[in-house]
């Protein structure tokens, strides 16, 4: 009777934690496309205008980038403002929740079947990579090789902590400004 009445509190904290993970990444998308010029050379090949969105089967927790030229993405929340161009989809919670807790990497949870790719392959590969060096960037290095498929050798203390500082305050400062609009 109790694990009847636990499950959907799993449900509801791994839902919890997957839409703020969302916000958090797609804040952090746009302040690494500002700071690193590793992301905006691998970025720059998207079209101007290039909708990005990663989301939870069927009517879950999404997030939406766009790519507004340069290199450059601006986070728009949860919902697209035309018909996004590429689409990462994980096919339950449970999957996205292994990914974004960072207990299972991107490449494994796709060869495993959780997740789906609706729109360019190529464009895939590359927002998986920029995905990968964020993650690089912002998370401690151990778990940060646990959640990418290949961690950069180039990438050394000095620039990941001035690099992680960079992001995180631009999310902080997104945060804000969010909350007061």
């Amino acid at each position: 009777m109790l694990a009847k009445r636990i499950q959907p509190m799993v449900f509801q904290a791994r839902r919890m934690y997957v839409e703020l993970m969302f916000q958090v990444m797609g804040r952090a998308l746009q302040a690494v496309s500002e700071v690193d010029n590793t992301v905006k050379e691998e970025s720059r090949v998207l079209p101007e205008g290039f909708l990005f969105e990663m989301m939870v089967m069927p009517d879950g927790p999404s997030m939406v980038v766009e790519h507004t030229g340069l290199g450059r993405f601006r986070y728009h929340g949860n919902s697209a403002p035309r018909p996004v161009d590429l689409s990462i989809q994980f096919k339950h919670i449970a999957h996205a929740f292994l990914v974004l807790s960072f207990q299972e990497k991107t490449s494994v949870a796709f060869a495993n079947d959780r997740m789906l790719v609706d729109g360019d392959i190529s464009y895939a590969v590359r927002m998986t990579r920029v995905l990968n060096r964020l993650e690089s960037f912002i998370l401690p290095k151990l778990i940060a090789e646990r959640a990418v498929k290949e961690y950069p050798q180039n990438l050394h203390l000095p620039e990941k902590l001035v690099s992680a500082a960079r992001i995180y305050l631009k999310v902080a400062t997104n945060f804000v400004e969010t909350v007061r609009a």
